[in-house]
């Protein structure tokens, strides 16, 4: 893959909603919907959203062998997914130096092009790549409501439990669900032209990246996280590898504001951007 790396630094703000769903579960609150603990503001991590774009770039640049197993178009195989054992792909990468052994991962890797990866843990070792690509957490813009909900269920899963049912009449197990009512995400993201020419992202790289944040959740559908849907994705490009204003400033640009107490729809927001006093150098596209 000839390096095209991209010339000119990006950010971007995304705007995705959750219905009904737990977006991102966390272990340690038994899966319930990520917040801050303070303001009981929603989260969802960057990893999370990160995992999406991966996913789809996997769908989008692969077919299905007859075993079964995805095989990925030259340059766009995912480093990070489930069945890799990442020793083996570093230690069984080609050259002979870590530089060249990072250079080619990042030549047949996505992920690692745009994420970055640490490529230390092998025999061998790779160094660190530092991606090009960056998100922050996403954040809801007002309090979330952590609802739970009890659900049974008929079947059972072991000879022990049927035996313990047998003389309960028509028994059933119960469990628990959690979900937000609804909640509107925003997510800042970053993309350094100074980092791209070192792992080689590209504009082609850079559009499919578009691409996977605006369809990740139509191909990441479950019963668990409900109803998630893109609603805003506003790229500032700014017109030089370093930047013409600080990302701080684009990003106050953007203005939402709920139009009644409690939110329950995407219609229930008004986004406006301030396109007045635009810093010289930066062009505003809405994809979304």
């Amino acid at each position: 893959m000839e390096n095209k790396a991209i010339k000119n630094r990006y950010d971007f703000v995304f705007l995705f909603d959750v219905k009904d769903g737990n977006p991102n579960g966390d272990p340690d609150q038994d899966n319930l919907p990520r917040v801050d603990a303070e303001n009981q503001e929603g989260l969802i991590t960057d990893v999370c959203i990160k995992r999406k774009v991966r996913n789809f770039v996997q769908l989008k640049k692969s077919k299905i062998g007859e075993d079964g197993k995805y095989i990925p178009e030259s340059g766009f195989d995912i480093f990070i997914r489930q069945g890799n054992i990442l020793n083996n792909l570093i230690d069984g990468s080609s050259g002979d130096t870590p530089h060249k052994r990072q250079s080619n991962i990042c030549k047949d890797y996505y992920d690692v092009r745009t994420f970055g990866a640490v490529l230390s843990t092998g025999d061998k070792g790779a160094g660190t790549v530092r991606g090009p690509v960056q998100f922050t957490f996403s954040r809801s813009e007002d309090r979330i409501y952590q609802a739970e909900h009890s659900i049974t269920r008929c079947a059972v899963t072991t000879e022990k439990e049927a035996k313990s049912q047998e003389k309960r009449e028509n028994a059933s197990t119960f469990g628990r669900k959690t979900t937000v009512p609804y909640a509107l995400y925003r997510m800042h993201g970053f993309i350094s032209a100074v980092d791209a020419q070192k792992t080689g992202f590209s504009e082609d790289d850079l559009n499919l990246l578009w691409e996977a944040l605006l369809n990740a959740f139509e191909h990441d559908r479950a019963a668990a996280r409900g109803e998630m849907n893109p609603r805003k994705l506003i790229v500032f490009r700014h017109n030089n590898h370093l930047g013409s204003a600080r990302s701080g400033e684009l990003f106050e640009k953007v203005k939402i504001k709920k139009t009644t107490d409690l939110p329950r729809s995407w219609d229930d927001y008004s986004v406006k951007i301030e396109d007045t006093n635009i810093p010289q150098g930066v062009t505003i596209e809405e994809l979304l």
